[in-house]
């Protein structure tokens, strides 16, 4: 009783959503409006698919970050204690010394 009871109530929902839907169609300017609806979907999909990569990108530059502060952390303890650093420096020639083609 309770299974048949469901289904009548189920499909008598469901006569009254087409019967809502098939209403809204007949509604002037229902046709923009399925057609922004539609748009909108198709723009939802489109900025889901972007913040999933954002999330990716944001899982990868933590990752990176976690990177650098270690390997910050290794040099600055290494360099202070084991090495100086020794700075060197080059000139720029100016390019007078080169002889001219005739």
């Amino acid at each position: 009783m309770a299974g048949a009871r469901r289904t009548d109530l189920l499909g008598k929902l469901a006569d009254l959503s087409e019967d809502a839907i098939q209403r809204l169609s007949d509604a002037p300017g229902a046709d923009r409006a399925l057609g922004a609806l539609n748009t909108l979907r198709d723009r939802m999909d489109e900025l889901q698919k972007r913040v999933r990569g954002l999330e990716d990108l944001e899982k990868r530059l933590t990752a990176l970050e976690r990177k650098v502060d270690k390997l910050s952390k290794s040099e600055s303890s290494s360099s202070t204690s084991s090495r100086p650093s020794s700075k060197t420096t080059s000139t720029k020639s100016s390019g007078g010394s080169r002889p001219k083609k005739s």
